[in-house]
């Protein structure tokens, strides 16, 4: 079994945006952010992960675009090095 993290994914924002909803409304509720502060800190917990997760994945495609950039290169210049054939005469 292997596991699958799309699915993690999706249930920490869901968790994320159903604590954050709870803690505004228990705010407007009540009257008292300090009471409700914990709520907040339970949505953040679970949307730190994402987010770092998401700048790690942009991270590796910047290395991946770098990466296909400089095989780019070298091939030009590979093929740059290489002399062309030179045309047959007829006769």
């Amino acid at each position: 079994m292997t596991f699958d993290k799309s699915l993690l994914r999706t249930v920490l924002f869901s968790l994320g945006v159903v604590s954050f909803v709870i803690g505004v409304y228990q705010t407007v509720l009540f009257n008292d952010l300090a009471a409700n502060y914990w709520i907040f800190m339970i949505s953040m917990f679970c949307w730190l992960p994402l987010l770092y997760w998401r700048q790690q994945e942009r991270l590796a495609e910047k290395v991946a675009e770098k990466v296909a950039e400089q095989q780019a290169k070298s091939a030009k210049q590979v093929r740059a090095k290489t002399p062309a054939k030179p045309p047959r005469k007829r006769r």
